[in-house]
């Protein structure tokens, strides 16, 4: 009888024992979804309002925000990407996608904002081609990421709005 009653209080011990961890998750716990990660649609929306400028952009350790000094962003709805500085213009793309499995991401369910001007490997908007990682987004700056698969360089990107 001993023996079975016993066997009986353990699972029950067992169980009272982690029913605090239990209660205590949430399914939102795990969530990276956070006020500084808005999800995608969000970002959408934040880039679309406005123009931007490239507040700080470092290639591998070496700043190069200057290269950008005095262009104006505007991200259209239609993916058309205007960067605009009185005397030069460039048209590219850009996006934001939720699916990509980019090598460099350092999480799977990263968010890419990919960018992309047609230019010659010369020009300083070349450095900007890229599927970046969102580090943060708010209705005032956007920050950017991006680990080179190649030389493990890590470049970042901000964008602040005009």
């Amino acid at each position: 009888m001993k023996k079975m009653k016993k066997l009986l209080l353990q699972p029950l011990v067992a169980i009272l024992i982690s029913a605090p961890f239990v209660i205590g998750c949430s399914s939102d716990d795990d969530s990276t979804n956070d006020d500084n990660n808005p999800s995608a649609s969000q970002t959408t929306a934040i880039v679309q309002d406005g123009t931007w400028r490239i507040s700080s952009f470092v290639d591998s350790g070496q700043d190069e925000t200057s290269d950008f000094n005095g262009y104006v962003f505007t991200f259209e709805s239609d993916g058309t990407l205007r960067a605009e500085n009185g005397s030069n213009d460039k048209v590219g793309t850009w996006a934001i996608d939720s699916s990509s499995s980019s090598d460099d991401d350092s999480s799977s369910d990263d968010d890419d904002f990919i960018i992309f001007f047609n230019v010659s490997d010369s020009d300083d908007f070349e450095d900007l081609n890229d599927d970046w990682d969102i580090l943060s987004a708010s209705d005032t700056k956007i920050e950017l990421r991006d680990i080179s698969g190649g030389n493990g360089g890590t470049d970042t990107l901000t964008f602040e709005k005009n």
